[in-house]
């Protein structure tokens, strides 16, 4: 993993990945539903999103299988994760528990 990444999710509050593809449509969905979780958020939360096909080690090291998976990691750990595209407010209720 590169150290920009593992620097990333080593923080305390929770930070939510995006893993994505330029040429998957549900990801395109994915797109204004985290601009409202991080508007509903604020700073309780971090939302990166990683282009699978731009960083396969990454990609293939956390077994991302299908686009868009979303995963939180709080203190470099991996504390939640699923694919497909997933309500606003399904996701602030999720990342509500890690905050």
């Amino acid at each position: 993993m590169s150290n920009s990444f593992l620097d990333i999710i080593k923080s305390d509050k929770p930070v939510l990945v995006d893993f994505f593809a330029e040429w998957c449509g549900p990801c395109k969905m994915m797109a204004p539903i985290l601009k409202d979780v991080k508007e509903a958020m604020g700073d309780d939360v971090t939302i990166i999103k990683i282009d699978v096909d731009k960083h396969p080690q990454l990609s293939q090291q956390l077994q991302i299988q299908g686009v868009p998976t979303l995963m939180i990691f709080q203190n470099g750990q991996p504390k939640w994760r699923q694919s497909g595209v997933i309500p606003s407010k399904q996701l602030q209720e999720t990342l509500r528990q890690f905050v």
